[in-house]
């Protein structure tokens, strides 16, 4: 049996041996670039952070009204066609109504900011049910719209909204698919398009002749308005025979009823010098 101090002794030369051979207990110490991201706020859909105040983003949605937004052509947002669900601004489905050649309702209901924008960012997310179509345009003057059939129908550029899996309007090409400038010009090969039921991350530049569509952190389309390639496009596209279309101007961002169930939220501008 040891003695006492023989036993203190021990455990003393152990703690030293311990100590130099550098093991000890897990730190819980959070590293300085961690604290740094931890206390970055968890920014969720329609709130802007301070840095997107700071660059001058604004909310086109708040998440709970149609402040700032009205139907085409009318006074207010048409009952029946849009509602407000959990958080996101959402297209009823229409049903069986009669439909345009393009497959709009002719008796349709798109809704459109109250302003208009000229050179701008537009920052949305959107979601579609299993074989819907929808759009958001812009450059959009309402009353060019209001004087062409359907009625309460944007004419504009489009960003197109679909699920190309389902809806028959993806065989017609890829000008027609998610992202596309619609009728105009088809995505790069590069798109990245998420589930149905899942939202998407979407991005118009519109600055000066020259445009930009981004989906889900890739720049699908680029364009100019005053280049030869766009000439031809525009030459074979639906809109050419439509007077003034394609006119530069200060005007409305629309959301599209085209008569399915879609969902845009986080809907965000900013203009540019």
């Amino acid at each position: 049996m040891l003695r006492p101090a023989a036993g203190l002794l021990i455990l003393a030369l152990a703690l030293v041996a311990l100590a130099c051979s550098g093991t000890s207990e897990p730190s819980t110490e959070v590293a300085p670039a961690e604290a740094s991201a931890a206390t970055i706020p968890d920014v969720g859909p329609n709130t802007l952070s301070a840095d997107e105040v700071a660059e001058g983003w604004t909310l086109l949605f708040d998440g709970q009204t149609f402040d700032g937004w009205r139907g085409l052509g009318r006074e207010e947002v048409p009952a029946g066609h849009w509602t407000i669900e959990d958080g996101a601004i959402k297209k009823i489905d229409s049903g069986v109504v009669p439909l345009a050649p393009d497959g709009q309702p002719l008796e349709g209901g798109d809704i459109m900011t109250v302003e208009t924008y000229d050179d701008f960012e537009l920052r949305f997310q959107w979601k579609v049910a299993p074989g819907a179509n929808s759009g958001i345009k812009y450059n959009v003057s309402e009353a060019m719209s209001i004087e062409t059939p359907p009625a309460h129908a944007a004419l504009g550029f489009e960003f197109q909204v679909l699920d190309d899996d389902l809806h028959p309007d993806a065989l017609n090409g890829p000008n027609r698919t998610a992202g596309a400038l619609y009728d105009l010009l088809g995505p790069t090969d590069q798109k990245l398009l998420r589930s149905v039921g899942e939202f998407n991350d979407s991005r118009i530049v519109f600055d000066g002749p020259r445009g930009e569509h981004w989906l889900n952190g890739v720049k699908v389309v680029e364009f100019d308005l005053e280049s030869a390639d766009f000439a031809a496009h525009y030459a074979a596209s639906k809109y050419d025979p439509i007077p003034g279309f394609a006119d530069r101007r200060a005007g409305h961002i629309v959301l599209q009823d085209h008569g399915n169930d879609v969902w845009f939220r986080d809907i965000k501008m900013r203009t540019l010098p």
